[in-house]
């Protein structure tokens, strides 16, 4: 993320998204009745001084919306930012209309706020100066395989196949059969991996993972020349990712990652919660209590427990976020795109680590 500015006297943030990690951070950060303003394309009717009206044409113009809607669209890369136009040429006469800005990596735009959230200025300020590129990993065993990215809101697959490779007692079916499996694991590896030039990871259990890494030097010098870490699990495919991410085997690699924040996380909320020491709670009435006594170090809330509320509830949330900052405790808003916020929206959306045990 490139921040060009930033000004909290006038409510404003000037920046440019630089990569589709961007994109999410944007996604949490810009909430219902926030402006923005950024460089768009609009169907207009141009009127001619001795005609009638010529038909719509679609023309550049820089536009400012006040949210109303968001949609986050992974496939085609791009932020949908729907609103009610605020700010527009007077010649265009389209002040009070609805328009629906499309937000794309290197797109400069200003987002405007009432008030900028300590949580929401330290995402921004964090996402400027992540360096580490996504991480492309394969997690598999005889059985199946599962290609995903890792990124910073969280593991996006990308590929998947289930087969049944025969038997050991099977030699030279067997030996075939993996070179096909092979094959198509590679395949798809390389689709994955093409658009980014990023780092690889192969996991699983057994050998057949190693198999994989030896048929990669051979048939594939590029991708090989990729390949960061090979490590062992207990599961293939997106239980496999998933494991990893859990035992931490893949911190080093993603010492920068957000995912990996907040799995660690919820990870040690969770073994909090199985000691009963009263160091951790979740709900939001518990919440909200242990927020009262000052005693939440860390408050982790769920991305969609913000976006997909009432304006009314999200007052009431950011009143509790802001609580806990002021107190000097952290913020954590956690991806749902992946376990661990999954995990945190089954323990109601919101939870806390605490300073000290309350009842």
């Amino acid at each position: 993320m490139k921040i060009s500015r930033i000004d909290l006297k006038k409510g404003f943030a000037k920046v440019m998204p630089e990569s589709l990690d961007d994109l999410w951070h944007l996604y949490n950060i810009i909430l219902r009745r926030d402006e923005v303003y950024a460089r768009t394309t609009r169907q207009v009717k141009l009127d001619d001084q001795y005609a009638r009206s010529t038909k719509a044409k679609r023309v550049p113009v820089n536009l400012g919306v006040q949210v109303e809607k968001m949609y986050w669209d992974r496939v085609l890369n791009r932020l949908r930012v729907n609103g009610i136009v605020i700010d527009a040429p007077e010649t265009l006469s389209i002040k009070g209309s609805r328009h629906t800005l499309d937000i794309t990596v290197n797109q400069p735009i200003t987002i405007v706020k009432k008030r900028w959230q300590k949580h929401e200025l330290d995402r921004l300020k964090r996402a400027s100066k992540l360096t580490a590129a996504p991480l492309t990993i394969i997690s598999m065993d005889d059985e199946e395989y599962c290609v995903a990215v890792l990124r910073q809101y969280g593991i996006d697959i990308k590929a998947g196949e289930r087969i049944k490779l025969p038997g050991k007692l099977e030699a030279e079916k067997r030996s075939k059969g993996k070179q096909l499996f092979f094959g198509g694991a590679l395949k798809a590896l390389r689709e994955a991996w093409a658009p980014l030039q990023s780092a690889i990871v192969v996991l699983g259990p057994g050998f057949i993972k190693d198999d994989f890494v030896e048929y990669i030097r051979s048939n594939a010098r590029d991708i090989a020349e990729s390949l960061i870490g090979v490590k062992g699990t207990n599961s293939a495919g997106l239980s496999g990712i998933q494991e990893a991410l859990r035992s931490g085997i893949l911190s080093n690699m993603l010492q920068n990652m957000r995912v990996a924040d907040e799995m660690n996380a919820i990870e040690e909320l969770l073994a909090r919660l199985g000691r009963g020491k009263n160091d951790a709670t979740y709900g939001f009435t518990e919440v909200e209590k242990a927020v009262n006594y000052g005693a939440v170090e860390k408050l982790l809330v769920a991305d969609s427990s913000l976006r997909e509320t009432t304006n009314e509830n999200r007052r009431i949330m950011e009143k509790l976020m802001k609580n806990v900052e002021d107190a000097r405790g952290t913020v954590m808003v956690m991806s749902t795109e992946h376990e661990a916020g999954a995990k945190l929206l089954s323990l109601g959306g919101i939870a806390a680590l605490l300073r000290f045990p309350i009842s």
